[in-house]
């Protein structure tokens, strides 16, 4: 796209410092004198790790940070179509903020209201900026669902947010957006958890209807794939700071910053697989000199005969009764005849979209889901079939990762509670000394410091509390580890600090992975063989190399073709 740059900005911030309150006498700076532009058709992307500032620009934008502990400088400016936004009078604000500046939030499930139905909230919308009836809202609801792609609108438009996918979700909150042509459209990481096909469904969907409707957007995001195939400008952002900007090309394709340049050598690419990923320090920190490439030394992936199997899962079958009608009920076979064989110090990758199966197969094979049927053996025993008495010395030689570090740790326990606890249940240790010493040992093994045993998970990034479930599962020295979407949610900084750890401890204690992901880039860097699940089945399963290079499947190749490929 070509952006007339002589035309005055859509948007221009100017100096923007934002600093919260975090008691009487202290405040932390959010935004550190940031300033850019956004032109009235063109994508400007913010990029930049968690904490960078980068939502805190666009809700300052839009007007809704808390004013109770936000303290913004009074030299700092926001003008909108030469407009001042910063000290606009409320009535204005909420005037202006959804019909010509509108918001894609990250979550749909947090910003859809779930108790009334969406046709009702897009028609919300459209009542109270554009005055429409309740007829004619509804009438223009139905071509906003249209446009959007969502199917049958004539019946999701009664359906509430709990009856429709992810995906579905944020098309809804994509019309809502549209609803009164905004000339202005934020998207602040607006696929971060959708699947990669449904991703390149909602980022083709944004690019058209910026095109269509000539809008200017700002997108927020640290996926810098995305930002490679949307974006005209790119603005890089860290601790509050702008690091770099420059058209997208530019950026991508000779980075000026270190920082930058770290960002786009952390992700793993589809083309290389290097021993470890380079992490941000080892360009900030002087490890990798800015002009230099990282070690391009490549990982031997793959199995072979040879390979001395740990699980062989046979016709793994799970299924869930769903009610229907009044006393009927119906089967949903959500893992249907799964085998695989999972070889020693190797990492079997499970692929597919939300609702194939991934996740219940991990957790059918720890017996957290009873399985219907099917068999997983380990050492010749079946896991399946013992009784939990039995179990209960299997249970610590297999663990999971769970995708939600938040979620995941007790917010009551001290890190040291949390690495303690599971050491007491199954005798790992000869007396509470040596199990102090032992969890102490891991966290230093994870990268966190000894200082980190005493303290809350509250207190730690999401990087760090995955770092602490990692040391959690090592406490009990499993064989078999089940990584469901852990590292996800991370930046991919973190992601890389994390990706090369679990590389570490497979090397030095020979463990094997189950490595459940929607990320085909990381599924690649690390897996020796994948396996393709679609609506529960196996449908295609092949080395790492051989299954990218050369997919078999119509759906493997849908997947593949999805890969955001901006920056790689």
């Amino acid at each position: 796209m070509t952006l007339t740059m002589t035309q005055e900005p859509l948007l221009q911030v100017r100096d923007l410092r934002i600093a919260f309150r975090i008691d009487k006498h202290n405040t932390f700076e959010a935004l550190k004198g940031i300033s850019f532009d956004v032109p009235a058709t063109g994508t400007v992307a913010l990029v930049g790790e968690s904490g960078s500032g980068k939502s805190v620009s666009s809700l300052a934008v839009m007007g809704l940070l808390p004013a109770q502990t936000t303290v913004i400088d009074p030299a700092s400016s926001i003008r909108f179509a030469g407009r001042e936004l910063l000290g606009l009078p409320l009535r204005e604000q909420r005037a202006l903020c959804g019909k010509d500046i509108a918001m894609i939030f990250q979550e749909p499930m947090s910003s859809l209201n779930p108790v009334f139905t969406v046709g009702f909230q897009i028609g919300e919308v459209l009542r109270l900026h554009m005055g429409m009836t309740k007829r004619a809202a509804r009438a223009r609801t139905l071509e906003l669902l249209h446009e959007v792609g969502i199917p049958d609108p004539q019946r999701k438009i009664d359906a509430y947010p709990s009856q429709m996918s992810g995906g579905q979700q944020q098309r809804v909150m994509i019309a809502m957006a549209i609803a009164c042509e905004p000339r202005l459209l934020i998207a602040d990481e607006p696929t971060t958890a959708l699947d990669v096909t449904i991703q390149k469904q909602i980022m083709d969907l944004i690019a058209r209807l910026q095109r269509e409707r000539r809008m200017a957007v700002l997108f927020i995001t640290h996926d810098l794939g995305l930002v490679g195939e949307i974006a005209d400008r790119v603005i890089v952002m860290r601790h509050g700071e702008v690091r770099e900007e420059g058209a997208a090309g530019q950026v991508f394709g000779a980075p000026a910053d270190a920082y930058t340049k770290a960002l786009l050598h952390c992700r793993p690419s589809l083309d290389a697989r290097p021993l470890r990923l380079p992490v941000i320090d080892d360009y900030l920190g002087g490890r990798i000199l800015p002009d230099q490439m990282p070690d391009q030394v490549q990982r031997a992936r793959g199995t072979t005969p040879d390979d001395q199997p740990v699980l062989v899962v046979n016709n793994l079958a799970k299924s869930f009764w769903l009610r229907e009608g009044l006393f009927g009920k119906r089967e949903f076979k959500a893992v249907n005849d799964v085998s695989f064989t999972l070889g020693r110090g190797k990492t079997l990758g499970v692929v597919g979209e939300s609702g194939s199966g991934k996740t219940t197969v991990g957790l059918t094979l720890l017996r957290l889901h009873r399985a219907s049927g099917g068999s997983a053996l380990f050492e010749g025993r079946d896991l399946l079939a013992m009784s939990d008495r039995e179990y209960q010395a299997y249970k610590r030689r297999i663990q999971i990762i769970f995708q939600n570090p938040y979620a995941s740790l007790n917010p009551r326990f001290t890190v040291g509670q949390i690495l303690l606890e599971p050491m007491r249940i199954h005798g790992i240790g000869a007396d509470e000394m040596e199990r102090t010493a032992l969890a102490r040992q891991l966290l230093g093994r994870v990268g966190l410091p000894d200082a980190a045993y005493g303290r809350y998970p509250h207190e730690f990034s999401g990087g760090q509390r995955q770092r602490i479930a990692i040391a959690r599962c090592l406490t009990m020295r499993p064989e078999i580890l089940v990584c469901d979407e852990s590292v996800s949610a991370l930046d991919v900084s973190v992601q890389a600090q994390v990706l090369n750890l679990l590389q570490d401890l497979q090397d030095e204690y020979g463990m094997s992975y189950i490595f459940i992901s929607h990320d085909l880039s990381v599924v690649k860097y690390i897996s020796d063989q994948v396996m393709v699940m679609h609506h529960g089945s196996v449908v295609e399963m092949a080395d790492s190399d051989t299954l990218y290079r050369d997919p078999q499947h119509p759906y493997t190749r849908s997947l593949l073709a999805a890969i955001p490929r901006g920056v790689l």
